[in-house]
């Protein structure tokens, strides 16, 4: 057989094996997945992809509260990912307590998709970012543990000394190679912190962004039992819109870690009020459209600087 044949053959015999591999592994992922529907709503789309990230404060008798403390669902964390066509990522907090309006109602948004709906909550996310919300992925922070210890522990950084018997967090100021229990003491805690929610927000940032960089790691990639083990663990962990495929949250994934990069963006929304009281829902955090709508254009144009961005940043 001639040479050229032969690394033709060879070549078709390889990209087999690839499809082969990456179909296998699409419907392991894909029969795994746990998706809901009704979130996504008719909003034209942008000029980005973003994606809905929301840390639930669903209990499952982990440290930090069982299911009868918190009954129903509230979004603990909400983060924007936004990954324009070019130029860097972003990922950016929405406090819980931000002032929103549902159906007439005022409420803070963490309550919006249990007073109202799922499409709710993401029709106020639109309304405060002025853009289409293309996959939502709800994480109960709770399964965050096992990824943790599949992966073999986080780095996380901390410069307070914390003894929190809310969270169960205790803590030397400093950096640590962390298990999964202390991750989720240390996403938890708020009460220890002197900026309170906006802490926490910035901490659970970095737990998500510890994770995604050591879960894509080469030590973790060069562990074929690793992966399964933490890809389990994690699909266990997440519920997604019904559009979500193992493609679109590989690219979410990509895009994460992009992100909480040295070229990436990251931070918070812009407020004028952090504790701004009204009559039946109490201390509310008053958002600052004009400059939140603005922030949100640059990033889904690809323009905006690298760097820390908000309200909490320029403080």
């Amino acid at each position: 057989m001639a040479p050229k044949r032969i690394i033709t053959l060879a070549v078709l015999v390889l990209l087999g094996a690839l499809a082969l591999a990456v179909f296998g592994g699409w419907n392991w992922v894909n029969g795994r997945l746990n998706k809901e529907n009704d979130w996504l709503t008719s909003k034209s789309n942008g000029p980005a992809t973003s994606w809905l990230i929301l840390g639930s404060d669903e209990r499952d008798g982990t440290v930090g509260g069982t299911a009868d403390d918190t009954p129903g669902f509230r979004t603990d964390t909400i983060l924007v990912l936004t990954k324009p066509k070019s130029g860097p990522s972003s990922l950016i907090s929405i406090p819980r307590d931000s002032l929103v309006q549902v159906n007439g109602q005022y409420m803070k948004i963490n309550a919006a998709a249990e007073l109202g709906s799922n499409k709710s909550l993401v029709e106020s996310v639109e309304s405060i970012t002025g853009q289409k919300i293309n996959h939502i992925a709800k994480i109960k922070f709770g399964g965050l543990q096992s990824v943790v210890n599949a992966i073999g522990g986080v780095n996380l950084c901390y410069d307070q000394t914390v003894s929190d018997p809310y969270s169960g967090l205790d803590w030397q100021a400093g950096c640590h190679t962390v298990d999964g229990g202390t991750a989720l003491a240390f996403s938890r805690m708020r009460y220890a912190d002197a900026n309170g929610d906006f802490g926490r927000a910035q901490r659970q940032r970095q737990v998500i962004g510890a994770i995604m960089s050591k879960a894509m790691s080469k030590e973790t990639l060069s562990s074929p039992a690793k992966v399964m083990k933490a890809a389990d663990a994690a699909l266990a962990a997440i519920t997604v819109d019904n559009k979500t495929s193992p493609l679109t949250l590989a690219q979410m994934a990509f895009a994460f870690k992009a992100a909480t990069g040295d070229d990436g963006i990251s931070g918070s929304v812009y407020w004028t009020d952090p504790g701004y009281m009204v009559d039946g829902i109490g201390s509310s955090v008053l958002l600052d459209d004009t400059r939140n709508t603005d922030l949100f254009s640059q990033l889904a144009a690809g323009t905006h600087a690298a760097g820390k961005v908000g309200t909490l940043a320029e403080g």
